[in-house]
């Protein structure tokens, strides 16, 4: 097992907290002018934000599962759109972290801590059947040769990598490529038309004769087996650090807020007990969320401890339970957090709905990355669970019922 940090949790995120300042700063006018964050992720890069699970002997920072969900909250209050955007690089390097030791993953290694990003390449749009893939890899002379294209590729604008799950053309085995962006074979388009979540760099992504090197292509079943979970949890503490925002921002608004009502029930909003409940209510929805995606984290790094222990019966279990988990949570904050970007404004006033002070982001961003996944479908898993004991939906497809 790699080592891990042995500081707390306070000290490293001290060393990211001015940069998620600087971040939160300009959030609102990027917001506004739909303009990308390009600057904010580069200071995040030159922090050596992405090598947080890096193992520490490998030179990044070695921070449990709770410690990266927990900054990923953080950066989220600052600016939700930037966590979702690094989920596809945080899901490689962990994937990584559950293969066994070598030079080539040495190598990525040492390209993260250089820098280097992965955004994500896996949806592709249109009429397809069910689970068809049509973006097709190829072996070619000096490695491989990818075509295709793919949407909801989040992350790709920020990204000098692309993880893209693909079909292999010679034997149709579904793998994955991990291309490089810079190359005149990928073309990305900033074409996210989501009215939330924005600037996540989350629209199509095209390969015409891509190269992909030789080692950068493998079977999608060697991927690592807590996947779905761990994907569903970056999106998880967004919505936490959402519900972190909605309460900060409500505060000060409340705390700011001069002109009274006729019938209100004090000479200052921040002393009318009625707005203070509605606050109070905000915040509490907040802090319930925070601690059910904290404590989800759990059973993800458990299911990470034991990965390569060779108990199967154990290593099934605990991705059982980090799957139900993240389910849970995700049923949790998807109904608390939204009721909170909605509940805000009765404490604020009609002033408080101005585009100019973009508080409608709150909800339209939650409301986004809520629809990834299907909660209905998590509800329905977490139940069959508990009454029948049928394990959870690890992996699934989308397309056309055919």
């Amino acid at each position: 097992m790699p080592k891990q940090l042995t500081t707390d949790y306070q000290t490293l995120a001290a060393r990211f907290r001015p940069i998620f300042t600087r971040i939160a700063e300009g959030a609102v006018e990027r917001e506004l002018d739909r303009q990308l964050a390009v600057e904010p992720i580069r200071w995040l890069k030159e922090a050596g934000f992405g090598t947080l699970r890096i193992p520490v002997e490998e030179g990044g920072f070695g921070a449990t599962l709770p410690q990266l969900f927990q900054l990923l909250t953080e950066l989220a209050e600052a600016d939700s759109n930037l966590p979702q955007a690094l989920r596809a690089h945080f899901a490689f390097v962990e994937d990584r972290l559950n293969q066994p030791d070598s030079e080539e993953r040495k190598r990525w290694f040492r390209r993260f801590t250089d820098g280097e990003l992965v955004g994500s390449g896996w949806t592709e749009i249109g009429n397809l059947k069910l689970g068809e893939v049509v973006t097709k890899v190829s072996p070619s002379e000096n490695g491989w040769t990818l075509n295709g294209h793919k949407f909801y590729s989040t992350g790709t604008l920020y990204a000098d990598w692309i993880d893209v799950y693909a079909q292999r053309g010679d034997n149709g085995r579904d793998v994955i490529a991990l291309v490089n962006t810079h190359q005149t074979g990928v073309q990305r388009e900033d074409d996210w038309d989501g009215f939330g979540q924005r600037l996540t760099g989350s629209g199509t992504t095209r390969f015409e004769q891509a190269k992909v090197e030789a080692p950068h292509v493998y079977d999608f079943s060697e991927r690592f087996r807590y996947q779905t979970a761990f994907y569903q949890h970056v999106l998880l503490s967004t919505l936490a650090g959402i519900g972190r925002a909605i309460t900060r921002d409500v505060a000060q608004g409340v705390a700011n807020r001069k002109r009274i009502y006729s019938h209100s029930n004090a000479n200052l909003v921040k002393q009318d007990v009625q707005v203070l409940q509605v606050v109070g209510q905000i915040s509490s929805w907040a802090y319930a969320v925070d601690a059910t995606v904290q404590q989800a984290a759990q059973a993800l790094q458990q299911a990470y401890e034991l990965h390569d222990s060779g108990d199967e019966a154990a290593i099934q279990q605990a991705n059982v339970k980090a799957e139900v988990d993240s389910a849970k949570a995700q049923v949790i904050a998807t109904d608390l957090v939204t009721r909170a970007a909605t509940e805000l404004f009765n404490a604020l006033g009609a002033s408080d709905t101005r585009t100019s002070k973009a508080l409608d982001r709150h909800w339209r961003n939650a409301r986004t990355v809520s629809s990834h996944n299907p909660v209905i479908y998590k509800s329905r898993n977490v139940g069959d669970w508990e009454v029948n004991g049928n394990e959870p939906t690890f992996i699934w497809q989308i397309g056309n019922g055919e």
